[in-house]
């Protein structure tokens, strides 16, 4: 049983660091890039984040408002995360390129 419970507070401390991750790049990200990408505004992601990062640390995992929290967590880091970051850039990749750049390198204006 010790076993048992040792997993289950692991897992819920993954869970208390995944939903605050997406909660800080919520709060990160600019607020006409999420309308630019046709998502919620930013201020729903925050509070829907926010939700979920406390349900996460206040309540059991294996409780009901966890599992949702997990589950806004997830649809925001899989649906909204990616259109923010493509509105906005990528969000400081390295080795990123000019924005004229083609698949095979710089345009040069046909020189």
């Amino acid at each position: 049983m010790q076993g048992f419970a040792n997993v289950m507070s692991l897992l819920s401390l993954a869970l208390v660091v995944f939903s605050g991750f997406a909660f800080i790049d919520a709060a990160i990200r600019r607020e006409d890039a999420y309308r630019a990408a046709d998502k919620k505004t930013k201020p729903f992601w925050l509070i829907i984040l926010g939700l979920a990062f406390a349900a996460n640390l206040l309540f059991p995992i294996l409780s009901f408002l966890p599992i949702i929290g997990l589950v806004a967590t997830i649809v925001y880091m899989v649906d909204v995360r990616p259109a923010v970051r493509q509105i906005t850039g990528g969000g400081g990749r390295k080795g990123r390129g000019s924005s004229s750049d083609g698949p095979y390198g710089p345009y040069n204006g046909g020189r």
